[in-house]
């Protein structure tokens, strides 16, 4: 091995299975949600991104039409064209290779791979760290989906609450500075304002739309007042 892969090969595995492995939650999130087996596992399989994965039962939950849940998904799930952007000169895929490479992007496999120091590293880092999940994401959820369902309803649990629960779980970690708490909170309470007067499944999708317009104006007031 040459000297300074093995730290990247550590670190990857590392993230690796410490992510795959909270596929057990969304695997039992799901079955709470009503969903089987097989839909659980057919969704970190297709879609494989854990935001939108619980944003779509989150939604379906709540009894909210699959279509809006779709729709919240796409929303989330569409920062991967950005990621897919800046990892393309680095990874240099060609061909039907760049329709597994994408099905590898997300965020742990991106930061990963940008933050190496040369090119090479970089791929050795992102497809290492986008299969070890892959792999075990897709395992833990089958584990986690059977064993949901084995415990049948999930109300008797408590768990009809650990949709919303595993979500904030997966966002929380990554609110570490004041405008991503903001966006946060403007599309947390514009979903929470509409509530009331909206479908099921809709408050969720127009408070993700109110954030991304948060994002935006507070992106361009960084950029006015920088030199």
């Amino acid at each position: 091995m040459i000297p300074g892969d093995r730290q990247v090969v550590v670190d990857s595995l590392g993230v690796g299975i410490a992510t795959g492995a909270y596929g057990v939650s969304f695997g039992a999130v799901a079955a709470a949600s009503g969903l089987d087996v097989w839909q659980a596992c057919a969704l970190s399989l297709l879609v494989f991104t854990g935001a939108s994965q619980f944003a779509f039962v989150g939604v379906v939950a709540a009894g909210g039409a699959p279509l809006a849940g779709s729709l919240t998904a796409l929303l989330l799930g569409s920062r991967n064209t950005f990621y897919g952007l800046a990892l393309a000169p680095h990874l240099e895929v060609r061909g039907w290779r760049r329709l597994l490479t994408a099905q590898l992007i997300i965020d742990e496999s991106t930061a990963m791979g940008l933050g190496q120091d040369d090119a090479r590293r970089t791929r050795l880092a992102f497809r290492l760290t986008g299969v070890t999940i892959f792999v075990l994401w897709n395992l833990a959820t089958l584990a986690g989906a059977a064993a949901g369902q084995a415990l049948g309803d999930p109300r008797a649990y408590g768990l009809d609450a650990a949709v919303g629960a595993a979500f904030l779980g997966l966002l929380w970690p990554r609110l570490t500075a004041w405008p991503q708490r903001v966006v946060a909170v403007v599309g947390a309470g514009a979903a929470m304002g509409l509530v009331p007067w909206t479908p099921a499944g809709v408050p969720v999708i127009l408070g993700g739309a109110a954030a991304v317009a948060a994002g935006l104006v507070l992106a361009r007031r960084r950029a006015a007042v920088q030199p």
